[in-house]
């Protein structure tokens, strides 16, 4: 976290068209319909990142959120003082116990699902497809199948349904493929969740285009 020197009128969000993390802010930003300035940069062009992202992320990193005063860099850190500053509709849980059971749902998917995501884009080939049948497996297990229904590990929609939906929409595009039991539940729930308005208005086009080039 980081204090801005300046105040912005406007709350800004500096994204990435294709990062991961940058689609589960925007994802929130949606859903609770917050005027926000969306500014895309790939933060490996150095040499042209905005000057405020360079000032106030001692990462350089995408998402990183401006608000105000306050400077955040961490998508979960982001997603959780969104639905704090903006309260409707919540998308945590009132009680401790179901807000701790989803930050725990949180960890779980970056520590077992993400995990694979890496090998299958940073691995050699032997490696990624290893992980990509892990991927596919864990996602089908009886264990995740059960979690499904309606939203993840809940019954509305919340925060980890925001940190979850990235994932499964760059599954294609990673070269993931279900089939066999629980796909048809893994397939009913992704349908529910990308056919939400919220998460149509957070695809920037290049994701639009991600999904629609692995199915050509």
């Amino acid at each position: 976290m980081a204090v801005a020197a300046n105040k912005r009128s406007v709350m800004t969000l500096f994204s990435g068209p294709t990062d991961i993390f940058s689609h589960q802010v925007r994802i929130v930003l949606a859903e609770k319909g917050v005027t926000v300035d969306i500014v895309h940069v790939d933060p490996l062009e150095e040499d042209n990142l905005p000057q405020e992202l360079i000032d106030f992320s001692p990462y350089k990193s995408v998402p990183t959120l401006i608000d105000r005063d306050l400077t955040l860099y961490d998508s979960r850190a982001i997603m959780e003082y969104l639905d704090e500053r903006f309260p409707h509709p919540p998308l945590m849980p009132v009680y401790p116990v179901l807000r701790g059971t989803c930050r725990m749902a949180m960890y779980r998917i970056e520590k077992d699902w993400y995990s694979l995501m890496y090998k299958i884009q940073e691995g050699n080939a032997q490696e990624a497809n290893a992980a990509r049948k892990q991927l596919a497996e864990k996602l089908l297990s009886k264990d995740s199948i059960s979690l499904f229904s309606p939203f993840f590990a809940h019954e509305e929609f919340s925060l980890v349904d925001c940190y979850l939906a990235p994932l499964l929409w760059r599954l294609p595009a990673l070269g993931v493929e279900l089939s066999g039991p629980g796909t048809k539940e893994l397939q009913i729930y992704m349908q529910r969740v990308f056919e939400r308005d919220a998460f149509l208005a957070s695809l920037t086009e290049a994701e639009r285009e991600m999904r629609l080039q692995s199915r050509s």
